[in-house]
């Protein structure tokens, strides 16, 4: 479960039970459609190269959050897929060179 799904729970266990429900409490909005929550409000009238620069921002801080893998996962998961895509290759040669003799023989 994410956090947006926790939150939308929680807003509805808050607005479900009224003694909870405080005055100094922030209300409870509804996630846009899109799941995108942001912290910023942005002015209607804000200048293409700002939302472009809070873009890129917003994007650098996703990437820090990334787990990025090991220089040796990396090796060791390429190693993997390299190997299967050459035994496969080499599966799907060898029965086509099989049916294709079969079907020289069939039809000489």
């Amino acid at each position: 479960m994410n956090r947006q799904t926790k939150r939308t729970l929680q807003g509805q266990d808050r607005s479900g039970d009224a003694a909870a429900f405080t005055a100094d409490s922030p209300p409870v909005t509804p996630a846009s459609p899109a799941g995108h929550t942001s912290s910023r409000v942005e002015p209607e009238g804000a200048s293409l190269g700002g939302r472009v620069a809070e873009y890129f921002r917003e994007v650098r801080a996703e990437l820090a959050k990334v787990l990025w893998p090991k220089r040796a996962e990396v090796v060791n998961y390429s190693t993997v897929v390299l190997t299967t895509l050459v035994l496969i290759a080499l599966l799907i040669f060898g029965l086509n060179y099989v049916f294709a003799k079969g079907v020289l023989h069939l039809y000489p």
